[in-house]
């Protein structure tokens, strides 16, 4: 069939309420795979249907190659120690990887953290309650959304508390990398590097128990991460570990405040949680794409012919707002009897920090709506802003009122 570049506004630069999703119904309604001028100024193709994202992300042919940010601006060493890892890799390099990481970030490892997240979520509320005395309103992002899975993720990695702060300003820089000047973007991933391998130069001095410890003492055979692999991976776990659980937790709060029948039944039924949690992620989840990717062989899906060289963008924001897969996909359902959302990502690259994003979910939903039965919207006749960019998904600020 013959194919046109699409002139509807591009999602990624669509920062207004409700308008970023628009974009993106806007896209899927000609057509589940579309060509399309990024904001950057690179052709690829967004794949805004289910069944076509899924089928692309388990194809053997589409592959992980280059189109970082401002690569031509990065030296090859700050790219090899940035970039060496899970989402930039291929079999059987990536096979090999993830069971290294596997045997370190373990399902247990993961679970024996539930009580930990619970105690961080207590004091961060104890903090917003005294903020938000006598009806003063308070962000959610900074109050509450952002520092509890910074803390999980640094607490988790063995990172000092003092460093945080500067951690989330090169961490928003750099998941944003394309909104960014060149300069701004690699400034932030050389100290990113640098804070990360002079962390890892500590930790094989004096191990403790922690995952970084585990990262670099993790071995199979006589196989263990390189320098460049450990650096790329503690980058990783550090960003995707933080940026995206405060996306869910922000834009979860947000739904629910905008849907008050959800809200009260959720109030109502709090075992539905779990659930409600899907549901969110579904609905609003905290990932607009998957990690770009190129077609290695050409790769015929959802009617037209993807050219081997192009790049791919699976768009998960989109696809799990198929009305072909989830019936009134615009309506948030925390009782969705079916719900395979594809909020993680699937195939070879469904994310590894998964269970940890439903675990810090579901105690920070949880605790904070048990603590404020009278929290409530700030304005809710005010749209709130989302961050641009390509990857990531959330409102820069979410401001309530506790009640």
């Amino acid at each position: 069939m013959t194919v046109t570049t699409s002139t509807t506004p591009s999602p990624f630069t669509e920062t207004t309420g409700t308008a970023r999703h628009a974009a993106f119904a806007e896209l899927a309604a000609t057509g589940p795979v579309q060509k399309v001028v990024l904001f950057t100024g690179v052709p690829a193709w967004v794949v805004t249907g289910y069944a076509e994202a899924r089928e692309l992300l388990a194809h053997p042919a589409l592959v992980k190659a280059g189109g970082r940010p401002h690569m031509d601006a990065m030296p090859p060493e700050l790219n090899a120690a940035m970039n060496t890892h899970l989402l930039s890799m291929n079999p059987p390099d990536h096979t090999r990887l993830r069971r290294l990481v596997t045997a370190a970030f373990t399902v247990r490892r993961v679970e024996a953290l539930a009580p930990r997240v619970q105690e961080i979520a207590d004091a961060l509320l104890d903090d917003i309650a005294a903020a938000g005395a006598d009806g003063r309103p308070v962000d959610l992002v900074d109050g509450f959304g952002f520092p509890l899975p910074i803390t999980v993720i640094t607490e988790l990695l063995g990172i000092p508390p003092g460093d945080r702060a500067d951690f989330r300003r090169w961490s928003l820089i750099v998941v944003n990398g394309n909104v960014h000047p060149a300069e701004v973007y690699v400034d932030a991933a050389r100290n990113m590097v640098g804070y990360v391998r002079e962390l890892i130069a500590a930790k094989r001095a004096d191990p403790a128990d922690d995952l970084l410890s585990a990262l670099i003492a993790v071995h199979e055979g006589g196989d263990r991460l390189s320098q460049d692999e450990l650096t790329s991976m503690v980058l990783l776990l550090l960003v995707a570990g933080h940026e995206t659980t405060v996306n869910l937790i922000v834009s979860g709060t947000y739904a629910l405040l905008s849907n008050p029948d959800q809200l009260a039944l959720l109030r109502a039924e709090p075992e539905r949680l779990p659930a409600a949690v899907e549901e969110l992620l579904r609905y609003d989840g905290p990932v607009q794409v998957a990690f770009p990717a190129v077609a290695a062989a050409p790769i015929e899906v959802g009617g037209v012919t993807i050219p081997a060289g192009d790049v791919v963008l699976p768009a998960l924001l989109a696809a799990n707002r198929d009305p072909a897969r989830f019936p009134e996909p615009d309506r948030l359902d925390v009782t969705r009897p079916s719900n395979p959302h594809m909020a993680f990502g699937h195939g070879l690259h469904h994310c590894l920090g998964a269970p940890l994003a439903r675990l810090e979910g579901c105690i920070a939903l949880g605790a904070l709506l048990a603590r404020f039965p009278g929290l409530r919207l700030a304005d809710p006749a005010a749209e709130p802003t989302r961050n641009p960019g390509l990857l990531i998904n959330g409102l820069v600020a979410l401001p309530v009122v506790l009640g």
